[in-house]
């Protein structure tokens, strides 16, 4: 058995507003394209099973689980990730909310948790409590920060109390 050569592909992102040309493996995902390859560790790697939700990013402005994402299917596509939410200095306001309830805990989860919070804001799914956890239920925390999350967010939307 000789050893497996898989085709290497080039392409280009636009990751957080700058264009990125790449040459990798067909094979590789967004995930590790973003952090392995771009350098952005903002995103992370938790199950690398499309099922905790921490490596969300958007693509074309739209969530998705950057680890069931193949590089190659974001060619020329817009890809924005925790690290091209905040304008300058200036928090995204989503960012600003999470830090004003205390909705992280041990921070892992939280990129993954705000840029969803982001794209369900986009989409107008902050429209009850209930709402937002459903629409965040496939970002998980392990400490358990889910009231805090859900106040950043409903404060982001605009909305008062529970």
């Amino acid at each position: 058995m000789g050893n497996t050569h898989f085709a290497a592909i080039d392409l280009t992102l636009h990751v957080n507003g700058c264009t990125r040309r790449l040459r990798l493996d067909s094979r590789v995902t967004l995930l590790d394209a973003l952090r392995e390859d771009l350098g952005l560790t903002g995103t992370k790697k938790g199950c690398d099973q499309g099922a905790c939700g921490a490596c969300t990013v958007l693509l074309d402005r739209k969530r998705v689980l950057s680890c069931l994402v193949l590089a190659a299917q974001c060619d020329s596509r817009d890809v924005t990730t925790i690290e091209g939410l905040a304008r300058g200095q200036e928090l995204h306001p989503v960012q600003q909310a999470f830090i004003r309830h205390d909705a992280f805990q041990c921070g892992y989860c939280t990129p993954g948790q705000i840029m969803s919070a982001v794209a369900l804001l986009q989409e107008g799914r902050a429209g009850s409590d209930d709402e937002i956890r459903e629409f965040m239920s496939g970002n998980l925390c392990r400490c358990g920060a889910y009231p805090n999350i859900v106040a950043a967010i409903r404060e982001a939307a605009g909305r008062e109390g529970g």
